[in-house]
């Protein structure tokens, strides 16, 4: 059996942590395995330790945003090679999208996201296609 890939959510809304977790780990095509924070500093002390596959990065989060995290992340030789997909609300948030680019973060997915859609994007991502 393949080994499950490891995808960290960060994201300070509790409702989308678990909609993430339940969606991909009840994917029966490919085996996922979600680990949750709640905050940017939680998650950004997780990755560091479980040193996921992926990383699902909230853009607004009240203690870091994600753009504050990614940049922390990509400081850390741990971490830096880590891809991230940013989660934003529908918005226009010009200075956040042109910081998560100069990061290396390009990719970015719009809250509410469909469960098709979360999975299309994290096998392109990891090129698991």
């Amino acid at each position: 059996m393949e080994k499950p890939i490891h995808i960290l959510a960060v994201d300070d809304e509790d409702s989308f942590t678990f909609f993430v977790k339940l969606n991909l780990q009840t994917y029966k095509e490919r085996q996922f395995k979600v680990t949750t924070a709640n905050s940017g500093t939680e998650g950004l002390k997780l990755a560091k330790v479980a040193r996921p596959d992926l990383i699902l990065l909230d853009v607004m989060m009240p203690d870091m945003s994600g753009a504050e995290v990614a940049e922390e992340l990509k400081l850390d030789a741990r971490t830096k090679s880590i891809p991230i997909i940013f989660v934003r609300a529908l918005s226009k948030n010009y200075h956040v999208h042109k910081a998560a680019v100069k990061l290396g973060g390009g990719e970015f997915i719009a809250k509410p996201v469909s469960k098709d859609e979360l999975i299309s994007r994290i096998e392109a991502t990891l090129n698991l296609n």
